[in-house]
This record gives C-alpha cells, sequence and structure tokens, in this order.
C-alpha cells in the first residue's frame, strides 16, 4: 500500500510535536520536514501542502485561515487543531462519538476542525442530553475546567517550569474572567444551547490531564431524572465507543472520593463521572488536554478520514 505523505504545518509547538510524536515507528505513512528556515514561507507551505495526503495546522488561528486560503483548490485533507474553524460550514467537527453524522462527516470531509480542550469535556456531557430531550436547550448551563499548564502553550509552560518563578503558579488560578473565551461559540453552536454557559476554567500546577465539571439541578431537566438515569443515558449514548468510558456508580470511592484531574495524562481516552443525589447532579469528563483535548483527538480524526483502524496510534 502506497505511503500516505503527512505535513505537519507547526510542528514545533505543544500539539505539533505530540502529534510528531505520535508517528514513531509507523511504515504507513511518510512525514515531510519543512526545513527550519522555511517553516512560515508561504510558498514553500503551499507547495508543502499540495505534497501531502493531510496537513495538520497546529497554529493560532490567525495562521491557520492563512494556511487554508493557501491550500484553497488543493485536494489535501485539512486537520486544523486552532479555534479558527470550528463553527464553520464546510468544516467538520472533529469529535466523531457525538452522532454518526459527525463521525461521516469526518470520513467524507476535507476539512476537519479539532475540539477545543475545555470544549470536549463540556460537550461531552451536554451534547447527548440535549440529543435525548434531557437537558433543554435553554438550560442555563455552568461549567468548570480544570486542566494543566501545558493548555497554555509553549510560553505557559516555560512561565510553569522557569526558574525564579512567581510563588503565584503555586496555586491554581482561575482565567477566563470575561467570559469571552475562545472556546464558549463552539461550546455553545456544538450542544445546541440557547446561550453560552457561564464557564469558569482554572489552570495548577501540574503539566497536563483535565477535569471538567457540569453541576446540574435535576428539576430543571425534563422528566424524573437521577444520577443512575443520566449515566444510563450517557451508557446508551457512547456504547461501543473504544475512546468513552462511562465509569460506575461509586467509581469516584476508589480515589476516596477525590476526582484527580491529572489521572489521565498521557492518555487519549475520557471518563465520564456522574455523581450527587436525586436534587443535584455533578456530571464530570476527566481526559488529558493534550489527549482527547488535542493531539490524540486529530489522529482519530485522520485515523476515520483515510480509512484506518480508528484508534491506531493512540495511548489506550
Amino acid at each position: 500500500m502506497e505511503k500516505k505523505k503527512i505535513f505537519i504545518d507547526g510542528s514545533e509547538g505543544t500539539t505539533g510535536l505530540r502529534i510528531y510524536e505520535r508517528f514513531g515507528g509507523r511504515d504507513d505513512v511518510e512525514l515531510l520536514h519543512i526545513p527550519s528556515e522555511l517553516r512560515k514561507d508561504p510558498e514553500t507551505i503551499k507547495q508543502f501542502m499540495h505534497d501531502s495526503d493531510v496537513t495538520f495546522l497546529c497554529l493560532p488561528d490567525a495562521a491557520a485561515r492563512e494556511a487554508v486560503e493557501l491550500a484553497e483548490g488543493e485536494d489535501v485533507i485539512l486537520i486544523d487543531t486552532s479555534t479558527a474553524h470550528r463553527t464553520l460550514a464546510g468544516w467538520a467537527y472533529g469529535y466523531p462519538e457525538l452522532s454518526p453524522a459527525h463521525r461521516e462527516a469526518i470520513r467524507t470531509g476535507r476539512r476537519i476542525a479539532v475540539p477545543g480542550c475545555h470544549a470536549t469535556g463540556f460537550i461531552t456531557l451536554v451534547y447527548p442530553l440535549i440529543a435525548a430531550g434531557i437537558m433543554p436547550a435553554d438550560y442555563p448551563a455552568a461549567c468548570f475546567s480544570l486542566t494543566g499548564y501545558s493548555g497554555g502553550g509553549k510560553k505557559m509552560i516555560a512561565e510553569y517550569e522557569g526558574d525564579g518563578r512567581n510563588a503565584e503558579l503555586d496555586s491554581p488560578r482561575q482565567y477566563g474572567l470575561t467570559q469571552m473565551h475562545k472556546h464558549l461559540k463552539e461550546m455553545k453552536a456544538i450542544t445546541g444551547l440557547a446561550r453560552e454557559p457561564l464557564f469558569s476554567p482554572i489552570v495548577a500546577d501540574y503539566y497536563s490531564g483535565m477535569l471538567v465539571s457540569v453541576p446540574v439541578y435535576t428539576g430543571l431537566l425534563n422528566g424524573s431524572q437521577t444520577p443512575d438515569a443520566v449515566r444510563e443515558a450517557y451508557a446508551q449514548h457512547f456504547a461501543g465507543e473504544p475512546l468513552i468510558r462511562v465509569m460506575p456508580a461509586g467509581a469516584e470511592e476508589s480515589g476516596r472520593n477525590f476526582l484527580g484531574s491529572n489521572n489521565l495524562s498521557g492518555y487519549d481516552g475520557l471518563e465520564i463521572f456522574v455523581t450527587g443525589n436525586d436534587e443535584r447532579v455533578i456530571l464530570s469528563a476527566r481526559f488529558d488536554n493534550l489527549g482527547k483535548g488535542a493531539s490524540g483527538a486529530a489522529m482519530q480524526c485522520m485515523n476515520i478520514a483515510l480509512g484506518y483502524k480508528e484508534t491506531l496510534g493512540l495511548n489506550l
């Protein structure tokens, strides 16, 4: 079988490096290496995209948009890890477990947008409930998301790992205080919510891993909902999905009723926990912000688009 040619535009960034590492030891692909001194030259980039079967865009939003313009008219599959194209028509949203339609759009699409890390957790928890008619679209959703500092890219990694750092970095820090976080647009659009959720992201002093939580009043849901009923709704929605695991009732007890946020660091799957009581339920998604929240999701999308086994190259 002819090797597929892969180009990573932005291979020196955190997500790009993780994608690059995933191809180590594989003989079914050929990685195209752009000379370092030409990695920002438009004509060279255009040629590399032309020569590739798949190009990953691991770039800031503005640069990703420019790269897509360079690829206009090219048959290359573009997999964009930035925020730039996640809610645009003509782009498949790269979360195949959401529905058969999402997986088919990835399989047949030439333009695929990888979900944001925070958005991945929120959408995992909310989309199935709205799709099943359990959560009304006008539910006043809130979300708390705890992430490792690698989610902030090279600059934040250097800040946390540098000598003589500010003592404030020893503690968790809330950000996105203006309620204008760039993931909010897809969180609303993909789930079908009537409004963007109240969103409180928090970065803490560990490298990678996420815990995204959505608190819910069962009295504001449709029907008579309990933690068991909600858990069963997730189990039905994600049945047969190798990357999504709905944790059984009481699973949190193995952690002494704590849910750590770095437990799945280096892993490409995602765990769903449903805790609380019949009046107030906490929905939680635990995964790696660099795995299912970034490079792992990008690799999964590539596998689907090329007809490979969906989990090839993933750490499960």
